[in-house]
């Protein structure tokens, strides 16, 4: 089943072209890791197919009405701001608004309740989400799209500011919901984590998609290099690949 289904998407930011005629879907049981140099577009082809910019093309998902749409899919933008001092419950809860019981349905509180455990936030619960540490804030914020029950996930660098072992929980639970039947998409500048999590490797460089594949595929000498000006070294370990740029 396919979850998103972008066509010739093409994005303009100040007067300057950034994306020419993207063509991606994500289906359902794929977890597919968006890839490429800072700069490449990975943020603004998320917002573009969430609606979220002005494009050109077509984005299934852009299509819907702001309701179904965000029963659809939830979205883990890479600025990771907390505007009010709500508890981490009332946080997550806040993925509950697309659905009709508002966040109060019995319903609602079994996704909420479920979303802060398979994050490991119950002793966070009551805690006003300014106080956790940034770590913290980005599992609050993963629970809260959790919440949501959609079938997609869009995730904007969702590592970012982890530690280690944080990194690794996160991607394996992304690849769990992949497995479960879910389907994410998630850019991830860490090429190490994007080879032995994702289902599949989107590149994007030069405003294009340059590969588009399984990661044996696409993380080939020749496009390193034409993405990114580096030669990377594959290191096989019994819990999967190592990356290493050199």
């Amino acid at each position: 089943m396919t979850l998103l289904d972008l066509r010739g998407l093409s994005v303009t930011r100040r007067n300057r072209p950034v994306l020419h005629g993207i063509g991606l879907a994500v289906r359902a049981g794929e977890l597919v890791g968006l890839i490429g140099p800072n700069g490449a577009g990975k943020s603004s082809l998320m917002e573009a197919a969430l609606g979220l910019i002005p494009f050109t093309g077509t984005s299934d998902l852009a299509a819907l009405d702001p309701g179904h749409r965000a029963r659809r899919a939830a979205y883990l933008p890479q600025s990771r701001e907390i505007a009010w001092p709500v508890s981490v419950e009332d946080l997550v809860a806040l993925g509950r608004i697309p659905w009709p019981g508002g966040g109060r349905s019995p319903a609602d509180r079994a996704a909420i309740d479920a979303a802060i455990a398979r994050m490991g936030l119950e002793g966070f619960r009551r805690r006003t989400a300014l106080r956790l540490s940034g770590g913290e804030q980005a599992r609050a914020l993963i629970a809260r799209a959790l919440a949501q029950q959609t079938p997609l996930l869009i995730a904007d660098e969702p590592v970012a500011g982890l530690d280690p072992a944080q990194q690794l929980a996160c991607l394996r639970l992304f690849r769990a919901l992949a497995d479960e039947g879910h389907g994410i998409l998630a850019s991830i500048h860490d090429l190490g984590l994007a080879a032995r999590f994702c289902t599949r490797l989107v590149l994007l460089a030069e405003g294009r998609v340059l590969a588009d594949g399984p990661p044996d595929q696409v993380l080939q000498d020749a496009l390193m290099r034409r993405a990114f000006g580096i030669i990377t070294r594959r290191i096989d370990t019994p819990d999967g690949p190592a990356i290493l740029p050199v």
